[in-house]
């Protein structure tokens, strides 16, 4: 995919500074004051949503939050459009939609139904569309902003996982950017600017590790909810946490990163990196590795993508090297954490496979947290629902999301009919 897609590097070919692209004018307080811009949060409610909404009340004179929309937290999402005040809200969770409706301020409006968040982001004139719905469900609100040829700051995995070569193929036609704002991938976008993107030999993106980066295998097998959702360096949601402990957040990532950067397989790597200061890196074909580093606040990158590509004065605290004293690295363990093998085969293979994986997984974890399977039972179901899928090239999105319902299901068969190793 081209530069212009995703707000990268630039091709060899090209002259044009990275502030000319189409649609990355810059963000400039002085000019904007009298004319906000006007931004949409999916996923307002949850953790990324909350930080967003932070980091837009620092900014408060350059933009306007127009619509939020949320999941389940019905409540919550009351008390975000009393405050902001915005235009539309939206709320996925049907059951509760007249229990927000009554606490809605004036000129308020809800938008209800099963494809709230679509409408959402059809209803409201914006300037750009956070998109922060964890799991798949954000994607056909995600893929209608960059159709409509909306500036895009990606929080979520998912949509690109699933979907990252027909949102790519899109956003080339229609004109979108999609910037990120998960942290690894915000970090190795800034450290393309450095380079063009014929000269990049590796990115290589850094994980913690999560709760058990030292645990042995039977630790692994024995492990209970509790322990897995004990993140030592992050505050995140029940899914991204668990998904952090199989290290499938990763794995997701390198998918995310082969089609956001248009980088082959094996030019993503991994590393562990406990202390989460070093977000990222990449490494140029002259040896020069460009990295970016910051305290571990989600914050920094919601903010980049939303003033890109100007930077302010950010709420998150600052970074001190001498007070850490040191950073480690370390190669990640496959075998222990076979995860990372699948990522990349996902990435390799393309197709429908990232829509089956994503489901896949989203179910095991949710079976997990339940109590229902294991904790490596999680990779397990996925690995063998990946191998048993029959890969659809150049997929449309109706069939990507057959792919996604035919996992869920394919999970819960392949788990009637063979024993699972552990349930706690």
């Amino acid at each position: 995919m081209t530069a212009r897609a995703c707000g990268g590097v630039q091709d060899k070919n090209s002259q044009s500074h990275p502030e000319q692209l189409q649609g990355l004018d810059g963000f400039h307080p002085e000019d904007v004051r009298m004319n906000k811009q006007q931004v949409i949060i999916l996923g307002s409610t949850g953790s990324i949503g909350e930080s967003a909404l932070s980091v837009l009340s620092e900014l408060a004179d350059a933009f306007e939050v127009v619509g939020l929309a949320g999941g389940s937290q019905w409540q919550k999402l009351a008390q975000q459009a009393r405050y902001w005040n915005p235009k539309f809200v939206a709320l996925a969770d049907a059951d509760h939609q007249d229990s927000l409706k009554e606490l809605l301020p004036d000129g308020c409006q809800l938008i209800d139904g099963d494809d709230s968040l679509t409408r959402l982001v059809e209803a409201v004139e914006c300037d750009c569309v956070i998109s922060a719905v964890v799991g798949a469900a954000g994607l056909p609100a995600t893929l209608r902003a960059v159709q409509l040829g909306r500036k895009v700051a990606l929080a979520n995995k998912e949509p690109l996982v699933i979907a990252g070569e027909l949102m790519m193929k899109t956003a080339e036609r229609t004109g979108a950017t999609i910037l990120p704002i998960d942290s690894e991938h915000s970090a190795v976008f800034q450290a393309l600017q450095a380079g063009q993107h014929d000269d990049v030999e590796r990115i290589v993106l850094t994980a913690s590790g999560g709760p058990f980066r030292d645990a042995s295998e039977e630790e692994l097998e024995n492990a209970t909810v509790e322990s897995a959702l004990n993140h030592p360096t992050w505050s995140m949601g029940p899914k991204i946490t668990i998904d952090s402990a199989t290290m499938m957040n990763k794995a997701l990532e390198i998918i995310e990163a082969r089609w956001l950067f248009d980088f082959e397989s094996e030019q993503i790597d991994v590393v562990i990196h406990p202390e989460s200061i070093l977000h990222s890196m990449v490494e140029f074909c002259d040896g020069s590795v460009i990295a970016q580093m910051g305290t571990p606040d989600m914050r920094t990158p919601i903010q980049y993508a939303l003033t890109y590509p100007r930077r302010y004065p950010c709420p998150a605290s600052r970074l001190s090297l001498t007070d850490l004293g040191q950073l480690t690295f370390s190669e990640p363990d496959t075998h222990r954490f076979p995860s990372l093998r699948l990522g990349h085969q996902v990435a390799t293979q393309g197709g429908s496979t990232g829509a089956v994986f994503n489901a896949a997984n989203e179910v095991c974890n949710d079976l997990f947290r339940l109590g229902k399977i294991g904790f490596c039972d999680i990779v397990r179901l996925t690995e063998e629902v990946l191998n048993t899928h029959e890969r659809r090239n150049n997929p449309t999105l109706e069939e990507l999301i057959d792919a996604d319902n035919w996992a869920r299901q394919e999970v819960e068969t392949l788990r009637a009919s063979s024993p699972i190793k552990k349930t706690r």
